[in-house]
């Protein structure tokens, strides 16, 4: 079945322009290091993010950050669990350099004034998490290491505010990468309602680099803030970027239970909750993970969010429960302080309360594919973070690499892009018209996307409800790509936020349901009820791109290929 998708966005026409030689999207821990290191390396950096500085997923981030920070601990063992974690379709070379160069990004983290938990004697307090075979978990004021890590580096940026080689512009939404000569040469924003610039216009740069963060609002209920609509990965899509590994999703198996109607960003109990000993059981007060892997609770939580469906559907339940009793209300309150103020919101105290567990969306393991130094497919055009695929995941995220690998990639990507700045290699060309269609989609379908996108690539899979998935989101397209004269780019339609942001989610959506229909096994993040097993035949990737006439591309490539 041939998909058809939008090349670009139907905007309003470009109403300003603005310069620069670098120009960073999104203030994650991805975004932010990137643009503050390549600031002393570059003469001018722009770095936008969608709403204010501090809005990002990495604020969120409860579990903590992982590297081989203890004497007893080592990179080797690092790498290993996170092979492991990965199921067979790690790039052992981009984990190499994550394990490696984890601990030192992690100390320049600290030097920058990051606040990490301490122990008694003064060193960086370590805990232990699913998949994990050490402890190599820092965190900060118990379960706020994201928000702790985001301070630290917005402090960094704002003291540079006045510098003239770099510039923020928040509340600016990024349409679509622009193009001339098969490479990225800018972006098209919207700034929305308090930026400094009003409506849509061009930033242009020699290197653009996506730091957009994650997926989660494809989906009816995830721990992603509701900015998480694939704005990246789908302006990637649009440009002609290859994408990678889509097909495995990462849903976390301890999240709030709001009932059936919950929609949106729902409270995350971080897997820590687990390392520090607390029990899943169902709604008949039993204990089953033992009984499903031996590492019980701490299994990789592909492994946990499985076990708890299946429960669910074994009991008939909509739901399974934390039982954290036995830690005690002081150790909780102490340790994980951000959970209790959220279950404090809806009435639950875990010193005396079960707690309603279950999966829902998280991390997305794929995204832009780059290689080691974060360069996409497409000449200028960089990714890091959650949007970016580096073959680091695999078919499955180890708990807390994320933080790490928007660090250490961050810092990657600045030295390559600052390098082939100094050297001449990136040059600032001007963009041109992008043939293909042109898309658009009313706000009111995004409803109809996330449901196809739950029930169709959710936690289980099956052909029929991929196949009813990939069906439902062609329809809503039908109407998406917007047609207009040749030789005309934009088109004077009732668009906005909300639409573009339908669109994104559609976009992805509509990739995603392809590489997680033609994947006949189960792998990670990728559970097909109708390919129970793994599959030596799959040990290799689904790369996906939309060519020049909007049609969707899939192609497989094994473990090793170049091709």
């Amino acid at each position: 079945m041939s998909i058809q998708l939008a090349t670009s966005l139907a905007t309003p026409e470009i109403g300003w322009t603005t310069q620069a030689d670098v120009i960073v999207v999104g203030s994650g821990i991805a975004g932010l290091t990137a643009a503050l290191r390549l600031r002393r390396r570059v003469p001018r950096v722009l770095l936008v993010t969608k709403t204010v500085l501090d809005s990002g997923s990495t604020r969120w981030a409860q579990g903590g950050i992982a590297a081989a920070l203890a004497p007893e601990d080592s990179p080797a063992e690092h790498l290993d669990d996170t092979l492991v974690a990965g199921v067979g379709l790690c790039d052992t070379s981009a984990v190499r350099a994550l394990v490696t160069e984890g601990p030192a990004r992690v100390r320049e983290l600290v030097a920058l004034g990051a606040n990490f938990d301490r122990t008694p004697d003064g060193e960086i307090a370590l805990t232990r998490e699913g998949g994990h075979h050490r402890d190599r978990i820092a965190h900060a004021g118990g379960d706020a290491t994201g928000a702790e890590i985001s301070r630290a580096l917005i402090a960094a940026l704002e003291a540079v505010r006045d510098d003239p080689g770099i510039e923020v512009l928040e509340h600016a939404l990024v349409l679509d990468v622009l193009t001339s000569g098969g490479k990225a040469c800018g972006v098209t924003l919207h700034v929305i309602g308090e930026g400094s610039r009003d409506g849509v216009g061009a930033a242009l740069g020699r290197a653009v680099v996506l730091a957009t963060g994650g997926i989660g609002q494809v989906f009816q209920s995830s721990t992603n803030p509701r900015e998480a609509t694939g704005d990246g990965i789908a302006a990637a899509l649009r440009a002609g970027a290859e994408v990678a590994d889509l097909e495995f999703v990462q849903f976390h198996p301890t999240v709030l239970w709001l009932g059936q109607n919950a929609r949106g960003q729902q409270p995350l109990i971080s897997e820590a909750v687990r390392g520090e000993g607390a029990l899943l059981v169902d709604t008949n007060g039993v204990r089953f993970m033992p009984g499903v892997h031996e590492m019980a609770e701490l299994a990789p939580r592909d492994v946990v969010a499985k076990a708890i469906v299946r429960q669910m559907a074994a009991t008939g339940a909509s739901h399974v429960y934390l039982d954290a009793r036995h830690l005690g209300r002081d150790f909780f309150r102490r340790r994980f302080p951000t959970i209790v103020n959220a279950l404090a919101g809806h009435r639950f105290d875990p010193a005396e309360d079960l707690i309603p567990v279950a999966p829902a969306q998280h991390y997305h393991s794929g995204g832009i594919r780059v290689d080691a130094v974060g360069r996409s497919s497409l000449p200028g055009l960089y990714a890091a973070g959650e949007c970016s695929c580096t073959g680091v995941h695999g078919a499955n995220r180890l708990a807390s690499n994320s933080l790490l690998e928007g660090l250490v990639f961050a810092h990657r990507i600045a030295d390559d892009v600052s390098t082939r700045v100094a050297s001449g290699e990136l040059t600032q060309v001007e963009p041109a018209v992008r043939p293909g269609p042109v898309g658009l989609l009313p706000a009111t379908a995004r409803t109809r996307i996330q449901r196809a996108a739950s029930w169709g690539p959710g936690v289980i899979r099956t052909a029929a409800g991929l196949e009813k998935a990939t069906q439902d989101l062609a329809r809503l397209s039908s109407g998406a790509p917007v047609d207009i004269p040749e030789g005309a780019h934009k088109l004077d339609v009732t668009h906005g936020t909300a639409e573009w942001e339908t669109m994104n989610l559609h976009t992805v959506a509509t990739a995603l349901t392809r590489s997680a229909s033609l994947r006949e096994e189960t792998r990670g993040g990728h559970y097909r009820e109708d390919f129970p097993s793994a599959s030596e035949n799959w040990l290799g990737r689904l790369v996906s791109r939309v060519n020049p006439d909007g049609e969707l591309e899939t192609r497989f490539e094994p473990l090793g290929s170049t091709s």
